[in-house]
């Protein structure tokens, strides 16, 4: 709990009522490897914060399954389209390792949004940073070539190649296994 607490510091104050509200709220989750967090179509009831451990958001696309983005430990995740909607989610969630997460309903996140306007900064500013790292990553991803998407995937994801399968990997960089493998070898 202590490296979640510090991650939402980082945004916003802390008061003791807050920490403590945050404690009760947030429920230690323990996960094993293939474990699945959310399935498409689910609606995403759960935010989670990673204490330990890798995952992915992946849908399908013409019978091939996507990685859409990893999350390693220090990072939220859920399905953001479906959390804030509360619609239906077109991606699954799994874990890539053993996990161990913190968990907050969707319903009791709101509620400490209302009931500490430090904890609804701490949302807001979550929510940009969400909002702009997937923007900028969207507009620029499609013209870079293979060897740039790479270079940029360790940039947001270090080391993350030496932890998953490397088939996960090629699927988030749109590209074949043996591609990677050429781009891996090259560096």
């Amino acid at each position: 709990m202590h490296h979640l607490l510090q991650k939402i510091s980082q945004k916003t104050p802390i008061t003791p009522e807050l920490e403590n509200r945050t404690q009760e709220l947030f429920t230690l989750q323990e996960h094993q490897k293939s474990d699945l967090l959310l399935e498409a179509n689910q609606r995403a009831r759960y935010l989670y914060y990673v204490e330990k451990g890798a995952l992915h958001n992946y849908y399908y696309h013409d019978g091939r399954q996507v990685s859409s983005w990893f999350y390693v430990e220090d990072m939220f995740i859920t399905s953001w389209y479906s959390f804030y909607a509360q619609q239906p989610s077109f991606e699954n969630i799994e874990c890539l390792e053993d996990c161990t997460l913190y968990r907050i309903s969707y319903e009791d996140y709101q509620k400490l949004i209302q009931e500490f306007p430090a904890f609804g900064n701490f949302a807001r500013l979550l929510s940009e940073e969400i909002l702009a790292i997937l923007d900028q990553f969207s507009k620029s991803w499609s013209f870079l070539s293979a060897k740039e998407k790479y270079d940029l995937m360790e940039v947001y994801f270090p080391k993350i190649e030496q932890r998953i399968k490397l088939g996960h990997i090629a699927s988030f960089l749109g590209i074949s296994q043996e591609t990677l493998s050429r781009i891996r070898a090259g560096k």
